[in-house]
């Protein structure tokens, strides 16, 4: 097993971007992805279904930089159009939007349940359709072009036992990446999204058995899980102007070997 690199200096890659970031409370991709903005010189929204854990997660990021918190629960739509409105009204624009809002779980398509079917494919699909769309009207209404990066998987590529409803779901936010992107590229908007295999983090560990994740972990070219901050990489990446001819794609964020 291969150890992850040194931890990555700010290179102002976001400087005066205003970005919104979808469940960024807590250990996992979202609240990495969040400093790494902040790292980047952005002004960063930060927004969760979790109220508590979003002011935890917004008191410790602040020492980074300009960071707001607005509660959101992606399966609202009132909730994202509130979301998106609040960040204009407190940064004065919006230009990256980062869905991350994902929900997964372990069922077999025989004993799976329409709730359970449907909660996640509201959530993880539905929820980043929401989001996608009211960030492109705002882009739209500005009159300029801004950046949307949705969190996919590499599930939504590969078969895998017990996950239909979280696969279904994230093979369709890459079908909505690509599509979108079409319906923006008008007015100079892009639409990209990550596709991660395994990132290691404090609640994965909670919802998974360690024999599970040593499993998935043996199977990584580098014999380990991501760092959440190694997935937030490519998503700063996506939202920069170093990806300005880039949209439309979903890049796989895996060292997975067949």
């Amino acid at each position: 097993m291969t150890q992850p690199p040194q931890y990555p200096t700010g290179r102002n890659l976001l400087d005066g971007k205003v970005v919104t970031i979808t469940a960024a409370a807590g250990t996992g991709i979202g609240s990495a992805v969040a400093r790494r903005c902040l790292e980047e010189g952005a002004r960063v929204v930060i927004s969760d279904a979790h109220e508590r854990r979003l002011k935890e997660t917004a008191t410790e990021l602040a020492e980074l930089g300009p960071v707001h918190a607005l509660p959101c629960d992606v399966t609202d739509v009132d909730q994202v159009e509130a979301l998106i409105s609040g960040t204009v009204e407190h940064f004065g624009r919006l230009d990256v939007m980062i869905n991350n809002a994902g929900l997964g779980g372990t069922a077999s398509v025989l004993e799976m349940t329409d709730e359970q079917w449907n909660k996640v494919i509201d959530i993880t699909l539905n929820g980043t359709f929401r989001s996608t769309r009211a960030a492109l009207r705002q882009f739209e209404a500005q009159g300029g072009a801004g950046a949307v990066v949705n969190n996919a998987s590499v599930v939504g590529w590969r078969a895998q036992q017990g996950q239909a409803h979280y696969a279904a779901a994230k093979a369709g936010v890459m079908a909505l990446t690509r599509c979108a992107a079409m319906d923006a590229a008008g007015n100079g908007s892009r639409v990209n999204a990550v596709a991660p295999s395994l990132a290691s983090h404090e609640y994965l560990a909670k919802v998974s058995s360690q024999e599970l994740l040593d499993d998935l972990a043996s199977k990584e070219a580098f014999g380990r899980g991501a760092e959440p901050w190694e997935i937030a990489n490519v998503m700063v990446f996506l939202a920069s102007d170093y990806a300005s001819y880039l949209t439309g794609e979903t890049i796989s964020a895996s060292s997975q070997h067949p």
